[in-house]
């Protein structure tokens, strides 16, 4: 039953976001990805998913696809990672914000 929750939480947080964001990918992180993944990428208590600077590429496949199953990181945690519904030069601007200002 948590797992469920959780999901529809997920859910319901990026339905309400709306997908009209400009293209700062600090914006787009504090509205899309901080929820789970922290201010500075260092997850959330109970909900770590800390995020890897490394591997661009990589990073804008899974906010753009998401991540669930033999594919998910941290597998102890029940909820797939969802794709974030925006375009690719959003999630270019959100990779470039986490590769740069997100870890100083």
């Amino acid at each position: 039953m948590p797992n469920i929750l959780w999901m529809i939480v997920i859910g319901i947080y990026l339905a309400s976001v709306g997908t009209g964001l400009a293209q700062d990918g600090e914006s787009i992180y504090k509205a899309r990805c901080a929820l789970c993944h922290g201010a500075k990428g260092q997850g959330i208590k109970g909900m770590e998913f800390i995020i890897n600077s490394k591997g661009g590429g990589d990073i804008k496949k899974v906010i753009l696809e998401g991540r669930a199953g033999a594919a998910k990181r941290y597998k102890e945690f029940p909820a797939p990672m969802p794709p974030i519904p925006i375009t690719g030069a959003e999630a270019e601007a959100v990779v470039k914000f986490i590769q740069g200002e997100l870890q100083k």
